[in-house]
């Protein structure tokens, strides 16, 4: 176990409650800060109103995504029968939005060597300049190709299964750009659809996380700048007849025979 302390921000997901319970479990976790997005909700619906077109956009994925995650699928696959629960339930601390400035107070209390983050908001202004060693984000997709949101479902699109996979890398003011400490690839097997694969990345990358952190420790030095922006995948760029199409490919075999097992790639300095 490594002793570097450590801040973790994330959501309330059940993979976001096994990320932050693996990197608990790997260093001297400090506190656990959740994001809620909870901050005046009447004030967000009332904005939402008033632009139709997002309203709607956001409320076909709020279905869509019922439908996707329905059956508690996620948590059985993280946690198997038991409940998703943090196992230091007394270091978890909920704010609206990830940038509100409590979270500027406990890191300043705290001083942690290291911040590492797993799905929330955009980091922005003062909080991009904590911790001793910097702040490390896992991102669900290979950057600098994969950028955004649903970077695994794009890669199938692509029909770039081997493409699949996550980052590791320090956070910038960008989105996804910051230098890479690692790609993380999980196994593929002919089975797999979207979600399968994107939680296999989740899980096999926060393997990767435990390792990180004694590799710091000892001094090792990690994070080649991206060279170039590759692409930036929004979330209103998915629709109904995208996925349509990425179903049809794994239904033809798009993942079959590809016998592709985890890759690991570090980027040192």
């Amino acid at each position: 176990m490594s002793q570097l302390s450590v801040i973790i921000l994330c959501g309330q997901s059940p993979r976001h409650l096994y990320f932050a319970n693996e990197v608990a479990r790997a260093c001297k976790p400090l506190a656990i800060i959740q994001e809620s997005g909870h901050d005046d909700p009447f004030k967000k619906i009332i904005k939402l109103l008033l632009r139709p077109a997002t309203f709607w956009r956001k409320l076909n994925r709020w279905l869509r995504d019922r439908k996707r995650y329905r059956g508690n699928k996620e948590a059985e696959f993280f946690f198997g029968n038991e409940i998703p629960d943090l196992t230091h339930p007394e270091l978890r601390v909920e704010v609206p939005y990830i940038n509100h400035s409590d979270v500027i107070k406990l890191i300043d209390r705290y001083q942690p060597d290291l911040i590492v983050v797993f799905g929330t908001s955009l980091l922005k202004g003062a909080l991009l300049e904590k911790g001793r060693l910097g702040i490390i984000n896992l991102h669900g997709g290979l950057s600098p190709e994969y950028r955004g949101a649903d970077c695994t479902f794009w890669a199938l699109y692509n029909q770039q299964p081997e493409k699949v996979g996550c980052t590791v890398h320090y956070i910038n003011a960008g989105i996804d750009t910051g230098n890479i400490i690692a790609h993380v690839s999980p196994e593929i097997k002919a089975t797999d659809d979207e979600l399968s694969l994107f939680w296999r990345a989740v899980q096999t990358s926060t393997e990767v996380f435990s390792v990180l952190l004694n590799r710091l420790e000892q001094g090792e030095t990690f994070g080649q700048i991206q060279t170039h922006k590759g692409h930036l995948y929004q979330v209103k760029d998915r629709t109904r007849k995208h996925e349509q199409l990425v179903d049809a490919l794994i239904q033809s075999g798009l993942l079959a025979n590809l016998n592709l097992g985890k890759r690991v790639t570090w980027f040192k300095i």
